[in-house]
């Protein structure tokens, strides 16, 4: 007898648990909206957090305006009173104030809490007040295209774009499961609130994203795109030891608030839906991979003419200039498409292709976010030599600029990440589940290949980048840049039109960070060094101080 009552007294006390704690805030909710009209009930739905556990995309209780015209016996002073608080059109408001028989009419949605107590004070007839939730966003522009917003597709209301639709599972509510019977509810969900992947379980998400970080990214990006007039610039933040993104972001951006005012922005997100030509950022796989099959080391040698001709098609040094005798460094540092091409020569076609597959060029990243699309590299498959060369140098294979920021994060490392967005998900019983991706990490290149290709990119920074004067004598830094013809739907390449890329990884030999930016069609510039350094150098800089990390030489 005794075991049946604490039984029992176990079941309430879960029970009140459930009721007063877990869904407290839905139930309080429902206990409000007792008014009739033409929403079921509150919007509801899973916050998104940053790193820091601030939000970024929440819910807002306010209030429904609306009026029972029955009521209403003097329409001009109820606006009167209205407006002297909220900013209500006057014409459109007589028109359904002064509606014969109708009982119900809405005026204006998210009244804010101060608002709607000033309105009610003044007792006006008629008038009602509806509490109201929903999306928003603290951040406004902050993080736009990663966070996506909320919107209606058709008459459902759901998440369009970003995490907000990929999570879209895990965000969204479903309120019917608030009425189920306490004793079904109890043993028919002891198992799920266990058991249950987190996946299938409703909750909220916790993101890899350093507000601070992403806020600084989104300046240097706005700042880079009025200096140079850009079409848009872009970049990414990531841990390469992890696959978290730190920051990514592009420019221009939209208010998540007032995405409907946006003028000339894309929703989408060109960071994951869209692949380009990236240049000669391309150059430090290429002998990365040359150097793990064995087929070159760093001193190794050719001969550089300034150009070659492949299958009738020649391509150029970017001045083309010819340097007599260089080194594997010198390709890096001078940024030679000869001597990449060289490097393929003494690899062999097949060889080079299988390691670029290692490195996943052939695939999608996996990163949750919606509608990445898949990198074009038919050229890969094709038998002619001249595809191959340029795929050394960036030209010819086109890939989503968060593929390219992956495979470039295997070379601290030797080993390719899983790109990620959300740490954790924070289910409706309170529990955070941290979401692994060791399980996808692979190794592409030998630990000995990494250390060795770090070591020439460190090498082009400290002695060859702006001729050497953005070295920093206490970081060691690794980067390179590129810079990319773009392609012209009538053939061929624009001889004015420029795509600038930029990467670099920091502390170099054991590398937290890794930085990439893009610059697509800068006006006055031909060069990524020219417009892409500086922004790279301060955001380096900004993060050293941000993790205060320490010196490494």
């Amino acid at each position: 007898m005794l075991g049946v009552v604490l039984c029992v007294v176990v079941l309430l006390l879960v029970r009140l648990y459930f009721l007063q704690v877990v869904h407290g805030e839905e139930y309080r909710a429902q206990a409000t909206d007792q008014y009739v009209h033409t929403y079921g009930g509150l919007y509801d739905r899973g916050t998104i957090a940053f790193k820091n556990g601030t939000n970024a995309a929440t819910m807002k209780l306010g209030y429904l305006l609306a009026v029972n015209p029955t009521q209403i016996e003097d329409p001009e002073a109820v606006y009167d009173g209205i407006s002297a608080h909220a900013d209500i059109a006057r014409d459109a408001f007589l028109a359904r104030a002064t509606k014969d028989g109708d009982p119900y009419e809405e005026i204006a949605q998210q009244i804010s809490t101060t608002t709607a107590a000033r309105i009610r004070e003044q007792e006006l007839p008629g008038v009602m007040l509806i509490p109201q939730r929903w999306r928003h966003y603290p951040g406004n522009a902050l993080a736009s295209h990663t966070i996506g917003f909320v919107g209606y597709d058709g008459d459902v209301r759901n998440g369009r774009y970003g995490l907000e639709r990929y999570y879209e599972d895990v965000l969204a509510r479903n309120e019917s499961n608030l009425y189920v019977n306490f004793f079904a509810e109890l043993f028919t969900n002891l198992r799920d609130i266990v058991f249950v992947p987190v996946n299938e379980r409703e909750g909220s998400i916790v993101t890899t994203l350093d507000a601070s970080v992403q806020s600084h990214l989104e300046t240097l990006l706005h700042n880079t795109k009025d200096t140079w007039s850009s079409a848009f610039t872009a970049g990414i933040v990531m841990n390469p030891q992890t696959g978290a993104i730190t920051a990514m972001a592009v420019t221009p951006s939209f208010d998540l608030n007032n995405f409907g005012e946006a003028e000339g922005v894309t929703y989408a997100n060109p960071l994951v839906e869209r692949f380009y030509e990236m240049g000669s950022i391309m150059k430090p796989i290429t002998v990365a991979a040359g150097i793990d099959a064995g087929a070159i080391a760093a001193d190794t040698t050719y001969t550089d003419r300034g150009s070659r001709t492949l299958d009738g098609y020649t391509f150029y040094n970017f001045d083309q200039r010819a340097r007599g005798e260089a080194s594997m460094q010198d390709v890096l540092s001078q940024s030679l498409n000869t001597g990449v091409a060289f490097v393929v020569d003494e690899m062999g076609k097949g060889a080079f292709r299988r390691y670029l597959h290692r490195f996943g060029i052939n695939e999608e990243t996996g990163i949750d976010l919606p509608n990445e699309v898949q990198n074009m590299t038919a050229n890969l498959d094709s038998p002619r030599d001249i595809e191959y060369a340029t795929a050394s140098f960036g030209q010819g294979v086109a890939l989503t600029p968060v593929s390219m920021a992956r495979m470039l994060s295997a070379l601290p490392d030797g080993m390719l990440e899983q790109p990620h967005v959300v740490s954790a998900i924070r289910s409706r019983t309170g529990v955070t589940h941290a979401l692994t991706y060791d399980d996808m990490r692979q190794e592409v290149i030998r630990s000995e290949t990494a250390e060795e290709i770090t070591r020439m990119l460190v090498a082009v920074v400290d002695e060859a980048l702006l001729e050497g004067s953005v070295k920093m004598e206490r970081y060691s830094i690794a980067a390179k840049t590129g810079t990319a013809q773009i392609p012209s739907p009538e053939g061929g390449y624009y001889d004015d039109r420029f795509l600038h890329t930029f990467f670099g990884y920091f502390p170099a030999y054991d590398a937290e960070h890794l930085v990439f930016l893009m610059n697509v069609e800068p006006v006055g510039a031909q060069y990524a060094s020219q417009t892409l350094t500086e922004p790279f150098m301060d955001m380096t800089q900004f993060l050293i101080n941000h993790y205060d990390i320490p010196p490494d030489r």
